[in-house]
């Protein structure tokens, strides 16, 4: 058995100063965009997010008025299915210029 010595960190001390994936909570950020309808942006967090009306609507303001909100604040895995739902969601079939689903980001 070797001595660690002061100037060599333990397995332990590596672990605790690098942050793993899993850590969290992580979050998802919708952000705004000329693309999307506020019909679009509840009734998208509504399926995905499992919103009511009423915070989906509150989410849409945000949004629009402050160019992002946070829709989702949790574990990664879950962030990854809310990011990954929101991002393969579609266009808004409202607005011919749609041609996608809206921006998210997943942030730590």
């Amino acid at each position: 058995m070797t001595n660690m010595g002061a100037s060599q960190p333990s397995i332990l001390e590596e672990t605790e100063r690098k942050p793993r994936l899993s850590d969290g909570p992580w979050k998802v950020v919708l952000w705004d965009d000329d693309f999307h309808t506020y019909e679009y942006v509840i009734e998208m967090l509504m399926d995905v997010c499992q919103m009511p009306w009423e915070k989906a609507f509150q989410h849409a303001v945000e949004v629009d008025t402050r160019k992002k909100t946070i829709v989702f604040f949790g574990e990664l895995e879950h962030a990854e299915f809310v990011h990954e739902r929101i991002l393969n969601y579609g266009p808004d079939p409202r607005m011919g210029t749609s041609k996608g689903s809206m921006t998210a980001t997943l942030e730590q």
